[in-house]
């Protein structure tokens, strides 16, 4: 069968051992040689693959008389690790926070109220999203004793936990509307009740 090729992804973290492990400073050129031979990396695709590193500030970049020069050091590397699980720690905290609310708001809807499948549809998500939380913070864990190959995964990290933050601005956005078309109430009456913020909505 035909030999599957790599994945950008894939390409990305094969070109950041190259820097990290030989903890060196190449010229593009340099790395156009390099990466077909030890990492499999289509020569035409270095350059591409290279300034998407630049990009996302994984890869340093200068130039130098007429060169560009490029390096990397696992230092950096950590120290951007780090930074990552700082943002998914306070967005962790944000959807708990979200959860709270979203939780109180749940409570107060079923005193003296029958159940509705609108609530009963809630409470199934929200016992999914527990779940998919221990799930998100086991992960944040492994990260803090893993090597820097493993940025890329913590950014795929990262996406999980934005979308599950906005799943539940999503879910708060539900009840809201529930609550207006079952009891009437001003959606004003409604954030001031929950403590919902005016400005409160999506991440981007």
């Amino acid at each position: 069968s035909k030999k599957k090729g790599l994945s950008f992804e894939e390409k990305r973290a094969r070109m950041m051992e190259i820097f990290f492990e030989t903890k060196d400073v190449f010229q593009l050129k340099d790395i156009e040689k390099i990466a077909p031979k030890e990492k499999g990396i289509t020569s035409m695709s270095v350059k591409e693959i290279l300034q998407s590193l630049v990009d996302d500030g994984m890869v340093d970049t200068d130039r130098i008389g007429t060169s560009n020069y490029f390096w990397a050091f696992p230092s950096k590397a950590l120290h951007s690790r780090k930074r990552k699980l700082a943002e998914l720690d306070s967005q962790f905290a944000e959807s708990s926070q979200k959860k709270e609310a979203l939780q109180k708001s749940i409570e107060r809807s079923k005193v003296g109220r029958e159940d509705t499948a609108e609530r009963a549809a809630l409470m199934e998500e929200l016992s999914a999203f527990r779940q998919k939380k221990e799930q998100l913070k086991a992960e944040i864990e492994k990260y803090r004793e893993c090597d820097p190959d493993v940025v890329e995964e913590m950014r795929q990290t990262n996406k999980i936990a934005k979308e599950a933050a906005n799943r539940w601005t999503d879910n708060i956005f539900s009840i809201k509307s529930w609550a207006k078309r079952k009891f009437g109430f001003e959606e004003s009456r409604i954030d001031k009740s929950f403590g919902i913020p005016e400005d409160f909505d999506y991440i981007d």
